[in-house]
């Protein structure tokens, strides 16, 4: 499942010491779906999810940064024991700079993953940037690693996993399982 990394890529995240996640897009299949009270209903795939606890598990700290905000978004992450949530950012890079400024961390430690425009600089900024499956195509030539899965069907799992697998944490924590 795993895509073969080239070591460029693979000594890129052996520093990543943070994942930073867009959510429309990426963690949710991007569609934006509204009841007739105008309340907005997201769906979520528990695969991200896992992936983003195994990350924790093994130390590496996470963050969401969202163009938009939501409820939603809130309790997902504190379900999920999300480190730094960061919504109505439309300005990713910005709220970027401002997360490495509030925790200390730095774009050589951090990894990105988002889908569209508005991630690009950020996908940039950073020591491992990644797109997904389906994303825009511009984002795509300028991202470091592009997932297999689509947006809200795993591509947030594959990017985490991508990520331990490189510093050789993946197995230990699928032995745990066993």
């Amino acid at each position: 499942m795993h895509s073969i990394l080239s070591e460029q890529l693979i000594n890129k995240l052996l520093t990543v010491k943070l994942a930073v996640f867009d959510v429309d897009g990426v963690l949710t299949d991007g569609k934006l779906n509204f009841l007739a009270d105008g309340s907005e209903v997201k769906n979520f795939n528990t695969l991200d999810g896992l992936g983003i606890k195994l990350l924790a598990q093994s130390g590496i700290k996470t963050a969401i940064i969202t163009g938009r905000r939501s409820p939603q978004v809130e309790r997902r992450a504190e379900s999920l024991g999300i480190d730094y949530l960061y919504q109505g950012r439309e300005d990713k890079l910005t709220a970027l700079k401002e997360l490495w400024l509030d925790t200390g961390f730095k774009a050589n430690e951090t990894a990105y993953i988002g889908d569209d425009l508005p991630d690009l600089a950020a996908i940039r900024a950073v020591a491992f940037g990644a797109t997904v499956n389906g994303g825009h195509q511009f984002v795509a030539q300028h991202a470091d690693w592009c997932t297999l899965r689509t947006a809200g069907n795993g591509a947030g799992r594959e990017f985490c996993e991508t990520i331990l697998a490189a510093q050789g944490k993946l197995e230990a924590l699928y032995g745990e399982y066993l």
